[in-house]
């Protein structure tokens, strides 16, 4: 099963969370070249499935800011879009040796 643009957002997302859970999420959106709303809505959809679980904490500059971390089901769904995305990229590295050797083949002649 091939995976879905949804499921790579989510997972790009899931990806920088892990690396920097106390990224806000304006950082995100600008780290990812996506809206903020977008950020927002798919952050809320992990937090709503179970997936990422958010803390409250303070800043040095006493702001009110929060932390975003993966849950266990989480880093869980997170392997296996992982494994879906490196089998896909492994077949389409496959048809790219092929097409490769054939066109070197036509160079030949």
């Amino acid at each position: 099963m091939s995976p879905t643009q949804r499921e790579f957002v989510r997972f790009k997302v899931m990806q920088a969370l892990q690396a920097n859970p106390s990224a806000s999420q304006r950082e995100l959106a600008a780290e990812l070249g996506v809206s903020l709303g977008s950020i927002n809505y798919c952050v809320k959809a992990l937090v709503d499935k179970g997936l990422v679980k958010v803390e409250n904490f303070a800043k040095s500059d006493n702001k009110k800011g929060y932390a975003y971390y993966l849950t266990p089901m989480g880093l869980i769904e997170k392997s296996e879009i992982t494994a879906s995305f490196l089998k896909r990229k492994l077949q389409e590295y496959d048809l790219l040796k092929q097409e490769i050797a054939e066109l070197q083949e036509q160079v030949k002649r």
